[in-house]
């Protein structure tokens, strides 16, 4: 991922908000207009990634604005047309209850800040799109998970690669056996990270590169073969003279056992730079590289011996708009989203058993 700062003293939101879903028609009555974001959080990845991107959507639009700082506030409500009645900071949070052109509260804020804002957020009765990792333990995903239940609200976990079309077609051709029943996967996910930065906190992050990378490793082990893992083996490789490593991990290596026997081997690093994953069939192997960039993935396929690029057309909506539009259209139809707080519960599960084994020098068993 592209790491991007983030601030850490946080202050709410607020008031009303029109949403401008006009057309040429006039107003759009509530069931037709688009549902309405609040983003939570204005660092990198928000204003580079999700915000530009809601003009690729056909059924979400943003409406508000949410920081601790009120030259963000200014810049990017000029930049995307929100009024300063718009604007918020953190200390009035708790008010978009009333506030009926909210739908959705999208936390992108450092990870140990999730549980509480989306938590906060059900409670206001909103809809939540939360960012991975989810939260920073499986108790908090839990938490997060019984707050929007008891709200009757959706919980959506920010897993743009599931909306990605070559992950979309990697999914399909392993479950269904393209190259073959897929008996080893290898995911790698990694980058040279700079220091100073929130991520390096473990009071903000959680951890290292596990919590952040590394679950890009995890979870394409998940979707690809549609199964939970049964045991995980873990190492981890950290240089604490490296001032950037005093309080997280940098390198965890691990093999997770799925329960068809499927066997993957995945890398995390802050170190070194990855971005792949193969998976290895009877028949073949189908690889991807870069696999889950924000863009420029690539796909190829090893079949009857012969290796091939698999080219997809360049579609109308990318990963991020398709997102947005997947929870829109999920509060719309009254459906589940394919990513639900479930889908977070299961990678900090996982994870969680990951530094155990790392730090136990020993396998842990996940099966229930």
């Amino acid at each position: 991922m592209m790491i991007g700062s983030r601030r850490t003293i946080l202050g709410g939101l607020g008031a009303g908000l029109t949403l401008a879903g006009i057309g040429a028609q006039g107003a759009r009555s509530a069931a037709q207009r688009k549902i309405g974001y609040a983003i939570v959080g204005l660092g990198s990845y928000a204003t580079r990634q999700i915000m530009p991107n809601f003009k690729n959507c056909d059924h979400a639009r943003l409406v508000a604005l949410v920081s601790g700082t009120p030259a963000k506030l200014r810049q990017y409500g000029a930049e995307y047309g929100i009024p300063a009645t718009h604007h918020y900071s953190y200390a009035d949070y708790d008010r978009m209850r009333d506030n009926s052109d909210i739908d959705v509260v999208y936390v992108v804020l450092p990870n140990a800040m999730h549980a509480e804002y989306s938590i906060r957020a059900a409670q206001a009765g909103k809809h939540v799109m939360c960012e991975k990792p989810m939260a920073v333990s499986a108790a908090e995903c839990e938490a997060m998970i019984a707050a929007s239940r008891k709200a009757g609200k959706l919980l959506m976990i920010g897993y743009r690669s599931r909306f990605e079309p070559y992950n979309r077609l990697a999914i399909d051709l392993a479950r269904r056996g393209h190259v073959g029943p897929t008996r080893i996967i290898t995911s790698e996910h990694g980058f040279p990270i700079q220091p100073n930065q929130w991520r390096l906190d473990r009071p903000l992050s959680g951890g290292g590169s596990m919590m952040d990378i590394g679950i890009y490793s995890l979870n394409a082990t998940r979707y690809l073969t549609g199964e939970e893992p049964v045991e995980v083996s873990a190492i981890e490789s950290t240089d604490r003279a490296d001032p950037r490593f005093k309080t997280v991990e940098d390198r965890i290596s691990f093999l997770l056992r799925f329960p068809s026997g499927v066997e993957a081997t995945c890398v995390s690093s802050y170190s070194s730079a990855h971005n792949a994953y193969r998976v290895v069939g009877t028949e073949g192997w189908i690889d991807m590289e870069p696999a889950t960039s924000y863009s420029g993935q690539t796909m190829r396929i090893r079949k009857d011996g012969d290796v091939t690029p698999r080219t997809i057309s360049e579609p109308a909506k990318n990963q991020f708009a398709g997102q947005l539009d997947h929870m829109a259209e999920c509060i719309m139809n009254g459906s589940k989203p394919i990513v639900p707080g479930e889908e977070g519960l299961a990678d900090l599960r996982v994870i969680e058993a990951i530094y155990r084994s790392a730090a136990e020098h020993r396998t842990i068993s996940l099966a229930t």
